[in-house]
């Protein structure tokens, strides 16, 4: 079964672009070998700077670049929440309480799609696009 991996992502959104390799590399201004080696699943995700330079690059969209960085977070050695998430958790306490009282209880896949689609139902009322 085939499963969606950082690299596989980021190389698929850089063919998407028609960016070569090399290409690629050098709007980076970074070694081929190094985007060869990320797309390759051999490095973990570069850092914070570098992702949002890539996704810049690659013009993602909100919900590529939620993915992008989700995938990030698996490529490395501890557990690790995607870059784009712990300063919004940190500076709101009630996001905090709420994701340990989910964990608590081990919220289903469920309970999550109706929080989310209520969110989602306030953003349709404000006008504003929805990232999912």
């Amino acid at each position: 079964m085939y499963r969606e991996t950082f690299g596989n992502y980021l190389k698929r959104k850089r063919l998407e672009r028609e960016y070569t390799l090399r290409g690629f590399a050098g709007m980076m201004e970074i070694s081929p070998v190094y985007i060869c080696d990320l797309e390759k699943d051999r490095k973990p995700a570069p850092t914070e700077e570098r992702m949002e330079q890539i996704s810049r690059l690659l013009s993602l969209d909100k919900s590529e670049k939620e993915t992008l960085y989700d995938l990030a977070a698996l490529t490395r050695n501890r557990p690790s929440v995607s870059s784009d998430l712990p300063e919004y958790i940190m500076e709101n306490e009630i996001v905090r309480v709420a994701l340990r009282t989910a964990k608590d209880v081990d919220a289903t896949d469920e309970e999550w799609r109706d929080f989310i689609e209520k969110l989602n139902r306030r953003i349709r009322k404000k006008g504003a696009p929805s990232g999912r």
